[in-house]
């Protein structure tokens, strides 16, 4: 692992000691949003405005590919992925990295599973207060649960990885119960 990214996991760690507050509050209309992603290594372009159209979306960050904390995390929601999909939810990572380290990272730690976007000038993790207070041109590791009409659902900020998929598949599970059936 190089000093740099030594240095951010050592930071991470030492940030990691308790949950902190998203700007963006449940109720708010998430900002809209066109990337560059990488899904099983190939690119495409991801529009949440068109993702939205076939359900909710989980988006979130996180701070640096082939860390250890974001290693996790991307394992938890590949192995969730079919809960993911039984709620209608597309699952989408952001983070600064280029999508050529996307490439690699959505095949061996997303294992093809889901989709990360290349946020590399940190428009959307702005545009979403999801910036590393300590790091700004890295995420802050945070997730959102934004309902199929553009509005947030649910949002967490923690550095640590272990609960944000059981977060945001229980706020996707709470949502879905109050949909009237179809």
């Amino acid at each position: 692992m190089s000093m740099p990214k030594i240095l951010l996991c050592t930071a991470l760690a030492m940030l990691a000691a308790g949950p902190a507050a998203a700007a963006l509050a449940p109720g708010s209309l998430a900002p809209d949003f066109t990337a560059q992603a990488s899904l099983g290594g190939k690119v495409f372009t991801f529009r949440l405005a068109e993702a939205l159209k076939k359900g909710p979306v989980v988006l979130y960050f996180y701070p640096a590919a082939f860390t250890p904390g974001c290693t996790v995390e991307a394992h938890d929601f590949a192995a969730a992925m079919d809960q993911f999909e039984a709620l209608g939810a597309t699952v989408i990572g952001v983070s600064h990295d280029d999508i050529a380290t996307l490439n690699k990272f959505s095949v061996s730690e997303c294992r093809s599973k889901f989709a990360v976007a290349a946020d590399t000038d940190q428009k959307i993790m702005k545009a979403y207060d999801a910036v590393l207070p300590i790091k700004p041109s890295y995420a802050n590791r945070t997730s959102y649960v934004i309902a199929p009409d553009g509005k947030i659902l649910y949002t967490y900020t923690n550095l640590k990885p272990d609960q944000h998929v059981a977060n945001t598949l229980a706020a996707l599970k709470q949502w879905r119960a109050q949909q009237p059936a179809q």
